[in-house]
């Protein structure tokens, strides 16, 4: 979990790698629409600011975070340098939020060891709407930023992988 002052939408331009050529897929939870095309926003956003072209990313929605895996585990098969999978798991009345998050993680962990293009964790898991809120461009940054970032950074070390 992100630190109390730490902002999600804070990274070092110099630290990302030139992004232009990468394609890159995003699968987005349509369960708490309003966090996530906030999510899906900011990671579109950043990954255009650092060369991806938008005809080289790709959205499918499905409809809540515990079929991001499947969704992104479809993705995976298409030509992309790196795979986003963003959600929202907001805490309620029962533990379903447990189970959930216990799912996507496993899986989209698993993705990530058992084929080669990087899957990035976009799942913001939190207490109540207003900790979703700071995080999909509120007071705490978007994690869409964050994970835009980082795949732009794992598609570039799965390159120079495959280039030794």
């Amino acid at each position: 979990m992100a630190t109390k002052n730490h902002n999600l939408s804070d990274y070092d331009i110099n630290s990302v790698p030139d992004a232009t050529g990468m394609k890159v897929g995003i699968v987005v939870a349509e369960w708490n629409e309003n966090i996530t095309a906030a999510l899906l926003n900011g990671a579109q956003q950043t990954l255009m600011k650092n060369g991806v072209f938008p005809e080289d990313i790709e959205v499918m929605t499905v409809p809540g975070s515990f079929e991001l895996v499947y969704g992104t585990a479809q993705m995976v098969k298409k030509n992309f340098d790196a795979v986003i999978a963003l959600g929202c798991v907001i805490r309620g009345d029962t533990p379903h939020d447990r189970y959930i998050c216990q799912g996507v993680t496993y899986g989209l962990t698993r993705l990530n060891v058992i084929q080669d293009t990087p899957v990035i964790y976009g799942l913001i898991t939190t207490l109540d709407m207003q900790q979703a809120e700071e995080r999909a461009g509120g007071k705490m940054g978007n994690k869409g930023d964050e994970c835009a970032v980082t795949a732009i950074k794992m598609a570039d070390f799965r390159r120079k992988i495959e280039k030794d």
